[in-house]
């Protein structure tokens, strides 16, 4: 089975933008989190997504977007198992990741997280945007509101070109300036400052997602026209 006919099972299985990365593009993946470390056999990376509806940035209360958020990030771990049945289905051999939580890597004194396989890095290896100074990675056409998945493939596949637009204005800041924390520093995010709004814990324990300004406050949140 060719590219083509892997993204077309993507497609038909519901993802909104597909693209697929070979192994050899993650050369600067950090040690213990290159494709090959997490399954050995890879040599393509199908990287997929779903749209998240804006509405939920309208809203007053963060209620909506952290809904909408748990909602899609379940429903793409769905779709990546049932891209990876279909691939085996063609004697693939295909390992679904999970496209926020669980993850392993963790620095207590600095809050910080690193999934197995960073999905945004992933994604601009294949083609499905460029990351901004927001930290998120921004698609022509759906801007930054994309949930992304990722399926490792036994097999050696066409990848597709990078994204060549641009993803910021020229002399943009708006999304450092407007944290509320001061985050932001244009090319990575402080997570113990980020983290007491972007995972808030009420006191009944549900985590909210209390701040989406940085995505929000983006030029090209909903696309690049």
């Amino acid at each position: 089975m060719q590219a083509r006919g892997i993204k077309n099972i993507v497609y038909e299985l519901g993802a909104d933008i597909c693209g697929i990365a070979p192994v050899d593009r993650f050369e600067n993946a950090p040690d213990g989190f290159h494709p090959a470390d997490i399954y050995s056999d890879c040599k393509s990376v199908v990287v997929f997504a779903k749209k998240l509806p804006s509405g939920s940035l309208k809203a007053s209360s963060c209620v909506p977007y952290t809904h909408v958020n748990n909602v899609l990030t379940r429903e793409v771990d769905k779709l990546g198992i049932k891209i990876s049945i279909k691939l085996e289905e063609n004697n693939i051999n295909a390992v679904s990741l999970p496209s926020d939580d669980p993850y392993e890597y963790w620095e207590p004194e600095n809050k910080y997280g690193r999934a197995i396989l960073s999905m945004r890095h992933a994604a601009y290896l294949a083609g499905l945007g460029k990351m901004g100074k927001n930290t998120l990675l921004i698609n022509d056409k759906y801007g930054n509101m994309i949930q992304i998945g990722a399926v490792l493939a036994d097999i050696d596949l066409q990848g597709d070109d990078l994204a060549d637009y641009t993803v910021c204005p020229e002399g943009c800041s708006v999304c450092i300036d407007s944290c509320p924390v001061e985050a932001l520093n244009g090319r990575s995010v402080n997570q113990k400052k980020c983290r007491p709004l972007s995972n808030y814990e009420t006191e009944k324990g549900y985590i909210l997602k209390k701040c989406n300004i940085c995505r929000n406050m983006c030029p090209n949140k909903l696309g690049i026209y």
